[in-house]
């Protein structure tokens, strides 16, 4: 169907995936599921990240004009703060999710913030020409409820062409790289029994078990010492809650010990 010679673009997935470190890009496989990934998808005309790097209420949009991207990490080799990632701005993307959500929050924005390594990190992997704008917004509150509508209310995105992801990471824990190392492709028992839990929640489509994660899932206090890496999940599933199916897996495994596991409602 067209309209005034545009074509209705394609409808979007949402989805949630493990953003990793700089150091993802070295690994032989995780960048290459990604990869993978993106080219089963449609051809976005934007993406929407919301990374568990940007906490900031009210809900804030970052820069909608290419600017410096925002290395939010320490003691990694020099080479990780070369990195360039240089979309496109999205400022037409900013106007519209400003007016999706304007009637439950005020939306400010920080027109100097670039991508953080929530943002750029994956999309380094799938979208490697840099040619796909990206809109990236803060994650306004730790509180699940608030987050799934916050994400019920930008699904109008999808039937738009945007691409809204959650970039978090299934499990979190510093310990268990500590405990495993670089060089160790399995994760331990907490991880791999939070993990497991998570995927079958996913798979029942099970909000009220995911909201409660903090009393109900396995070494959830080892797998999340802190909430932000999961809690991006909850934009995905808000924006998701239409479709009525449960969420698929699409990359599972684990990276330095730690859960890559990475869902999509298409």
């Amino acid at each position: 169907m067209t309209t005034d010679d545009q074509t209705t673009p394609p409808r979007m997935p949402a989805i949630y995936l493990g953003h990793g470190a700089p150091a993802l890009m070295d690994d032989a496989l995780w960048p290459v599921e990604l990869a993978a990934w993106s080219a089963e998808m449609p051809r976005p005309k934007a993406i929407l990240v919301v990374s568990a790097h940007w906490e900031e209420a009210p809900v804030t949009i970052g820069a909608t004009t290419p600017v410096p991207l925002i290395y939010d990490f320490y003691g990694f080799p020099q080479r990780y703060y070369e990195i360039t990632y240089a979309s496109p701005g999205a400022p037409a993307l900013a106007d519209r999710v400003a007016k999706l959500l304007s009637d439950v929050t005020p939306v400010y924005q920080d027109a100097a913030r670039g991508l953080d390594h929530g943002a750029y990190v994956p999309l380094l992997a799938m979208y490697p020409e840099h040619d796909v704008p990206v809109l990236q917004m803060s994650m306004p509150s730790e509180d699940p409820l608030t987050l799934i509508e916050v994400g019920r209310r930008l699904a109008l995105l999808r039937d738009e062409g945007v691409l809204i992801i959650g970039s978090g990471f299934m499990t979190h824990s510093f310990e268990t790289i500590r405990k495993r190392g670089r060089d160790q492709v399995g994760a331990e028992n907490a991880i791999m029994e939070f993990d497991h839990w998570a995927a079958e929640a996913l798979a029942k489509n099970d909000l009220d078990t995911l909201i409660d994660y903090r009393h109900l899932a396995p070494a959830a206090g080892y797998a999340h010492p802190t909430a932000d890496h999961f809690m991006p999940l909850f934009i995905t599933l808000g924006a998701g809650l239409d479709d009525g199916a449960a969420p698929l897996t699409k990359i599972e495994g684990y990276w330095l010990g730690n859960s890559k596991r990475s869902i999509a409602f298409e």
